[in-house]
């Protein structure tokens, strides 16, 4: 009987070994979150550090915020060009920590290499402080890098990778979401691609210089970024040239980005035949599940797409 005991505890610390009853799996904003989702589907949830609404370049973590990093077993992060509040703590994790910007396979874009000379930015001239939010630096690496199905695909594949090895027993389910993501992008990306296309050509401006890679991926292209400070009011002649600015485009849209509309935009469109409306680069009230991924891509690409055709 003893014997027949002790091969019984030496089965389950072997299987201890190799299963994990549960992986803690973090993501520093909600993009990373949904792509972790679709990952995990079936098995677990995965959670997000910041808030709706919060500034991933700004945050102030919270003592709650800093104990559920340093207590997670993986964390996605994008990295110090857009997080930089982070670096320090992640230095100090033990668990596993992956800079989004530095997975190899992804398509990396910087600011200013595909609308210069053609794209004008108008920046307020005491902008310098809102830097990294509104006036992005010339030439500066562009870290909204999961607005390209192709660049969601590299960070699923990194992120199943991860867990199968923390988390063998599961390791085949998450090869099967990870494929069945593969599936859902490509019919994602012909759904875009075919609205999309017939709306290229027309002229839409908006307050954070956040879409280039989605954009490049559907034939649209911004025709200027209004960006004045946060929500300090320019002066007189500045506003006066980014109408005029609007009024040269004639029919357009501008797009701006929750929390809340700048009051920049009711002054540069009053009486203008430009629509407002806005985009969710982050996807703030998307459900954190499966799917969640796509609807962000989907909303983002139906509100450019109805705005656009209305015009």
């Amino acid at each position: 009987m003893a014997r027949l005991f002790l091969l019984a505890l030496s089965l389950v610390f072997a299987s201890g070994a190799v299963a994990r009853e549960k992986v803690d799996l973090l993501t520093s904003i909600k993009p990373l979150q949904l792509i972790a989702a679709a990952v995990q589907d079936g098995i677990d949830e995965p959670a997000v550090l910041l808030p709706p609404g919060a500034s991933a370049h700004h945050y102030a973590l919270r003592p709650s915020d800093v104990r559920q990093l340093q207590a997670a077993d993986l964390f996605y992060w994008i990295g110090p060009d857009m997080e930089v509040f982070l670096k320090p703590l992640v230095a100090g994790r033990r668990g596993t920590s992956q800079q989004i910007q530095t997975l190899p396979g992804l398509t990396q874009r910087h600011f200013g290499e595909a609308h210069a000379p053609h794209d004008q930015h108008d920046h307020d001239d005491h902008d310098d402080e809102h830097d990294h939010d509104h006036a992005h630096r010339l030439g500066s690496l562009d870290t909204h890098l999961w607005l390209l199905p192709a660049n969601a695909l590299v960070i699923a594949e990194k992120m199943a990778g991860d867990l199968a090895a923390l988390d063998p027993t599961n390791a085949q389910r998450y090869q099967a979401n990870l494929a069945a993501f593969r599936q859902r992008l490509a019919a994602l990306d012909q759904r875009l691609q075919a609205r999309l296309a017939r709306v290229g050509d027309q002229p839409f401006f908006v307050f954070h210089e956040a879409y280039d890679y989605f954009e490049a991926a559907y034939g649209l292209r911004h025709a200027g970024v209004f960006s004045a400070g946060g929500e300090a009011q320019p002066g007189a002649r500045h506003v006066a040239q980014m109408r005029q600015r609007l009024q040269q485009a004639g029919p357009s849209c501008v797009f701006y980005e929750p929390p809340a509309r700048p009051r920049l935009a009711a002054t540069l469109t009053r009486g203008l035949p430009v629509q407002l409306a806005e985009l969710d680069a982050l996807g703030g009230g998307i459900t954190a599940d499966a799917q969640g991924y796509e609807r962000l891509l989907e909303t983002l690409g139906g509100t450019l797409a109805e705005c656009l055709e209305g015009l």
